[in-house]
């Protein structure tokens, strides 16, 4: 297979993947990532699905993507704006309904499984260079564009921000603060601090060497 080829089977793979890997998070109810935590916040307050709304709120990070560097926008780009959430839907529902009762243990398999695959799939799709999410694109700018520092720190700051903004969304929505657990929790604070560093990781020592054998 020519590198050509590769890059379009890491993009493609790297988006899907990453799908179901929010479901696992979802399905482990400790907590989502940092973006999905923002994502969780909008859901709350928009009355659309989060298929729809996903959507939309990437297209809103696309506009911003667009402006800074184009290079970022390519076929991952568009698989992950139109099927994404659509994907991750999919999979937590997947899963509730063939684990409907897990347990701790079985909880605490998902958030490990759904952390490294969504680090894995972000390393993937980055190496492949063929367009990341509208999401990643914004700490990639920030860190290569704006030189605002490595891009495992600039990743945490956007994690970090998300995080405070999907929170206080959720809670003036008026919804029950219990719910809140199944946004923010343990796997929300592993991924904030260590997502970042995880993806380059992931790049050096497996995405990089997959694309260049």
């Amino acid at each position: 297979m020519d590198k050509r080829n590769k890059r379009i089977l890491m993009s493609v793979l790297g988006v899907v993947i990453c799908g179901i890997s929010i479901g696992l998070f979802k399905r482990s109810t400790f907590g989502v990532d940092p973006y999905q935590t923002l994502m969780g916040g909008v859901d709350a307050v928009l009355p659309i699905s989060f298929g729809t709304m996903y959507v939309i709120a990437n297209i809103c990070l696309l506009m911003f993507s667009l402006i800074n560097d184009r290079h970022r926008i390519g076929l991952a780009t568009l698989i992950n704006l139109f099927f994404l959430g659509y994907i991750a839907d999919y999979s937590h529902q997947f899963l509730k309904s063939v684990f409907p009762d897990i347990g701790l243990a079985g909880r605490v398999v998902m958030l490990l499984m759904g952390i490294v695959i969504m680090c894995l799939a972000s390393a993937f799709y980055f190496t492949a260079d063929l367009g990341v999410s509208t999401y990643d694109a914004v700490a990639l700018i920030i860190s290569e564009n704006w030189k605002m520092g490595p891009f495992k720190y600039c990743r945490i700051a956007c994690d970090l921000a998300c995080v405070v903004i999907g929170v206080a969304l959720f809670l003036i929505s008026g919804q029950s603060v219990s719910g809140l657990t199944e946004l923010v929790g343990l796997g929300t604070i592993i991924t904030a601090f260590f997502m970042g560093p995880l993806i380059e990781f992931f790049n050096v020592h497996v995405a990089l060497p997959f694309l260049n054998k």
